[in-house]
């Protein structure tokens, strides 16, 4: 079995025309020739949230080392991880997160020397300093054994196979331009988690895509972005990673600015024999 992964983001159209910078963020991590955590997040970029790009960089970088440390501490017994994230995904992982987020957004914005908001009794407004900054996130973890997936906010995890492409987890859809975020009290309470043990003789290819809501928003229905991922699972199939990978940043400001206007992160993990 080999695998390719690979990503890109790109500003939106209309950010391109407003000036606006590219809010989204991505990382990969290549933990072993069987074990990536792949990341995807998405700054609001709204006015009232101006450093949501640097929110949507401490995301992945925070999904990442989390999970590359439970992947350390559960590094001879895959069955125990598998266990641990089926039971705590949700929780005790979710709360990591929002905590770790959290705390590197205050010390970011405390760093900067940038002014901290008062409520009304005169006290630090933690919850405003954290709206500045406010995103969502994605992320996944493929291992021999299984798969993990999260989602705080919207975007989309989908896997893509010779039966077609499906969601690895269903987010939670809030009517309108509004999304869960990590900026959010408690945000952990949001998050959703998928665990799957994978089946003794996994079907090849498998193409696994994480990417921002700009991407879905720009196809006119669900059905017409799940071709579009199928389509790209066949261009990998016909030409490889390497040439789907080379084109890829075009195709997706093509996306863009035929379709939303948003920014685009798309990230893909492919596995062939």
């Amino acid at each position: 079995m080999t695998r390719s992964i690979f990503g890109e983001s790109v500003q939106g159209a209309s950010h391109i025309r407003s000036g606006k910078e590219c809010q989204d963020s991505f990382k990969k991590i290549k933990k072993d020739e069987d074990t990536a955590i792949l990341a995807v997040a998405d700054g609001h970029g709204s006015d009232s949230c101006p450093h949501s790009k640097t929110g949507a960089d401490v995301a992945v970088n925070v999904f990442c080392k989390i999970l590359n440390d439970c992947l350390d501490t559960y590094a001879e017994q895959p069955e125990n991880l598998l266990t641990f994230l089926n039971r705590e995904g949700d929780t005790t992982v979710a709360q990591k997160i929002d905590r770790e987020w959290k705390r590197r957004i205050r010390k970011i914005h405390t760093g900067n020397k940038r002014e901290i908001p008062l409520d009304v009794e005169g006290r630090e407004d933690n919850d405003a300093i954290y709206k500045l900054y406010g995103s969502t996130l994605i992320g996944l973890v493929l291992t021999k054994e299984f798969l993990f997936a999260f989602q705080l906010g919207d975007g989309d995890i989908i896997k893509v196979s010779e039966s077609g492409a499906e969601n690895v987890i269903e987010a939670d859809k809030i009517l309108g331009t509004e999304t869960h975020s990590l900026s959010k009290s408690e945000s952990w309470k949001k998050a959703i988690t998928f665990v799957k043990k994978h089946e003794d003789a996994q079907s090849l290819p498998v193409m696994y895509m994480l990417s921002s809501d700009g991407m879905a928003n720009s196809y006119k229905n669900e059905d017409e972005f799940k071709k579009t991922c199928c389509d790209y699972y066949a261009l990998l199939k016909e030409h490889g990673a390497e040439a789907v990978s080379g084109n890829l940043k075009e195709w997706l400001n093509e996306t863009s600015e035929l379709g939303c206007g948003d920014d685009i992160t798309a990230l893909f993990a492919y596995y062939t024999e």
